[in-house]
């Protein structure tokens, strides 16, 4: 079992940048692959990235490609996701997840994941 904690989120003005941390604890952290999502107010949880065990393949949402970088540290049990160039329709909570067993493919629903976090508020204002 994992237990995961997001931070860094917060407020920034449109065309900002964020850096969130998800740091786990537990076992064995990098044999799970990681994903990130986001769910705004009255929406659907949505997936943003995800990153194989060893870091060296990554998938994102067309939405956030060339804008957002997923990446891990499994030294440190943490995997980040860099935000920039900030729009305000990326406001969400944005939750970390981690999923066992984690072979090839983008792993991009809910579901394929086992463990989340508390989730870590984004504002982006206009």
């Amino acid at each position: 079992q994992v237990q995961l904690v997001e931070s860094g989120g917060g407020l920034v003005n449109s065309g900002g940048s964020l850096r969130l941390s998800c740091a786990a604890s537990g076992r064995a952290f990098s044999s799970y692959g990681m994903g990130w999502f986001r769910q705004a107010p009255g929406k659907e949880r949505e997936f943003i990235a995800s990153i194989n065990l060893s870091g060296d393949n990554t998938f994102y949402t067309d939405s956030v490609k060339g804008r957002f970088t997923i990446s891990r540290d499994n030294a440190k049990n943490t995997v980040y996701l860099q935000m920039n160039s900030l729009k305000p329709e990326d406001t969400a909570v944005y939750y970390c997840a981690a999923k066992q067993n984690y072979y090839s493919g983008s792993y991009d629903y809910t579901v394929a994941y086992d463990y989340w976090g508390q989730g870590t508020q984004v504002t982006v204002s206009s």
